[in-house]
């Protein structure tokens, strides 16, 4: 059966450019997939090429506008220089989608290493600054837009096996928090969303480490499963619409329950 959530658009974005970090896969890709189809004009960005061409590619098979563009979460001249492409391309930045993150290995936080503390805070914390202050100042050239950070519900509470990655999170929200009053003036909505397990290959490459992580969520969630991530990619979507247009500095749980 055909699900109709994959095939009807609502013209949430029609007419807007929209910004994707992470988009070569999961939450990113189907981010790219469904905004394209809401009508928006999709920039991609994101270290692996091959995998990005091919999100590309079938956004444009699919009829919608996509570019792609070569960013490295580690470096702070790549994320300018990918943001600044959007503006070459388009002119205008009208929506952002800040989702690309990096993971750290489980465990508690006596065996979490020096490299998980400067990999997520690297990746999850100051790469999304410099993002954020890019993209706001190409948007203040047209009067405004939206930005949505991908943050998690372990940013929310303890987060015990993944102690690294929910420091930098729940830092990222008051990032966005302070952003959205900052620039509030300037036409720029900011918010996060707060995805809890989704099934990407995140959490398959952590079943691997930790076998039955995967039962252990599901059997924690109220609606009893993960969620996929083109269902976190809808919550953005509106974010980043007109339909949202008195919220900011919010966010938002897209968790089924798991963090009530």
């Amino acid at each position: 059966m055909t699900d109709k959530r994959d095939t009807t658009s609502l013209g949430l974005l029609t007419g807007k450019v929209v910004f994707i970090t992470g988009a070569s896969r999961g939450i990113g890709a189907a981010a790219a997939r469904l905004f394209a189809r809401e009508g928006a004009a999709v920039v991609l960005a994101a270290r692996g090429t091959d995998a990005l061409a091919q999100v590309v590619a079938e956004v444009r098979a699919d009829g919608g506008v996509a570019e792609a563009v070569t960013m490295d979460l580690a470096d702070d001249a790549s994320i300018r220089a990918a943001v600044a492409r959007v503006g070459e391309l388009h002119g205008r930045l009208d929506g952002a989608f800040n989702n690309a993150a990096a993971g750290q290995t489980p465990g508690p936080l006596d065996s979490t290493s020096e490299q998980d503390i400067d990999q997520t805070f690297t990746v999850n914390f100051r790469a999304q600054w410099t993002a954020m202050t890019a993209q706001a100042a190409l948007m203040r050239r047209t009067g405004g837009g939206a930005i949505v950070n991908t943050s998690s519900i372990g940013s929310r509470r303890a987060n015990p096996e993944l102690p690294a990655y929910g420091a930098m999170k729940r830092a990222l929200n008051s990032l966005t928090e302070s952003a959205a009053v900052t620039w509030g003036r300037a036409g720029i909505r900011v918010n996060a969303i707060a995805p809890g397990a989704t099934a990407t290959e995140m959490i398959e490459s952590w079943e691997t480490l930790s076998p039955g992580t995967i039962e252990r969520i599901n059997a924690a969630t109220p609606l009893g499963r993960m969620a996929r991530p083109r269902e976190v990619a809808e919550v953005a979507a509106w974010l980043l619409s007109d339909r949202a247009s008195m919220v900011t500095g919010a966010l938002v749980p897209v968790d089924g329950g798991a963090g009530a």
